[in-house]
C-alpha cells in the first residue's frame, strides 16, 4: 500500500494571519467570525492569530504578499466579499483579487486560503457568510489549518 500524506485539523502551534477586506463589512465581519471560530475549535491560540484589515478586495494581494514576506506566518486566511453591481467593476476586482492572492501564495510558499465571496446578490453573500450555505470564512480557516500542517509534514 502506498503512503498517504495529508494535513490534520490541529491548529496548535501554528501562527495565522487573517487578512480581512472591510468593504461589505456586514458580510466580511461574519466571515471573520466564522474563521475565528474554526481556528479556536481547532486549537489555535489567540496570541497566534493576527487580523489585518484592508479597505477592500483590491488591496488584498499586496497585503498578503507583504505579510508573507515580513511576518512569515504558517498560513494566511484571506476574507472579503465582492458583490456584483450594475457595472463591470465586479469582474475586474474579483479577478484581480483572486489572481493576485494566488500569485502571492505561490511566490511565498505559504498556504493562502481564499475566502473571498464573489456573489451576484447580497442575499447570496449572506447565505455564504453564516446563512443556509454555511460560512466560507470557517471553511477558509479549516483549509488554512490543514495546509499548514500538510506543508510542515512535506518539508520534513
Amino acid at each position: 500500500m502506498s503512503q498517504v500524506i495529508e494535513g490534520n485539523l490541529d491548529a496548535s502551534g501554528f501562527k495565522f494571519v487573517v487578512v480581512l477586506a472591510r468593504f461589505n463589512g456586514l458580510i466580511t465581519d461574519r466571515l471573520l467570525t466564522g474563521a475565528m471560530d474554526a481556528l479556536k475549535r481547532s486549537g489555535a491560540k489567540r496570541n497566534n492569530i493576527e487580523v489585518v484589515k484592508v479597505p477592500g478586495a483590491w488591496e488584498l494581494p499586496l497585503a498578503v504578499k507583504t505579510i508573507a514576506d515580513v511576518k512569515k506566518p504558517d498560513a494566511i486566511i484571506v476574507l472579503g466579499a465582492v458583490i456584483r453591481g450594475d457595472t463591470p467593476h465586479f469582474e475586474h476586482v474579483a479577478n484581480q483579487a483572486a489572481i493576485g492572492v494566488a500569485q502571492a501564495g505561490l511566490a511565498s510558499g505559504i498556504p493562502v486560503a481564499f475566502g473571498v465571496l464573489t456573489t451576484n446578490t447580497m442575499e447570496q453573500a449572506i447565505d455564504r457568510s453564516g446563512g443556509k450555505s454555511g460560512n466560507k470564512g470557517y471553511d477558509a480557516a479549516i483549509t488554512a489549518i490543514e495546509m499548514a500542517d500538510l506543508l510542515r509534514k512535506l518539508r520534513k
